[in-house]
């Protein structure tokens, strides 16, 4: 046996991921426009971020909730309505909602003016929810509630049956 040290190998450095503003999968569901920011690549799978751009009047997702994601949101311009069980928040510019695994939770916007929020996933899990919602519609398959829930099962989310 030998005492000789063993030759370090040099880790290499973690790689700084920096998307534009013209940069990102822009995913198109309806009247929401969403361009992912982050889908976990470069997090090791920890986080998922996404910008969403949501047109007047867009009705939101049925009212679900997460078994393994925290999922935020921010809200940057125009108002967006959280219903969170039987209560309604309408979050405006600046407001910030955080939703953690097992709280019921849906959001639309019901103005007349767009609203744009920046959503974070924690881990990234449900970045590719919104991915086979989008291929759903390309292949003529209309984006029913029913089959937004089938979507929403293969991503540990049920939706909330017990609440109105």
């Amino acid at each position: 046996m030998t005492d000789e040290p063993k030759a370090f190998e040099p880790i290499a450095a973690p790689t700084v991921s920096v998307v534009g503003p013209d940069d990102g999968e822009t995913i198109l569901l309806g009247t929401t426009r969403m361009r992912v920011l982050e889908d976990g690549s470069n997090t090791g799978h920890r986080l998922g971020m996404a910008e969403s751009v949501l047109a007047p009047h867009t009705p939101g997702p049925p009212q679900h909730r997460h078994a393994q994601h925290d999922e935020g949101f921010y809200v940057i311009s125009g108002t967006v309505r959280f219903t969170v069980g039987d209560t309604d928040h309408d979050a405006t510019a600046g407001t910030l909602v955080m939703v953690p695994p097992g709280a019921p939770h849906t959001f639309a916007n019901v103005t007349d003016q767009p609203a744009v929020m920046l959503s974070t996933f924690t881990p990234d899990l449900y970045v590719q929810y919104f991915r086979d919602l989008q291929d759903l519609i390309a292949d003529g398959r209309p984006l029913t509630p029913q089959a937004n829930i089938r979507a929403m099962s293969r991503y540990a989310t049920e939706p909330a049956t017990d609440v109105s």
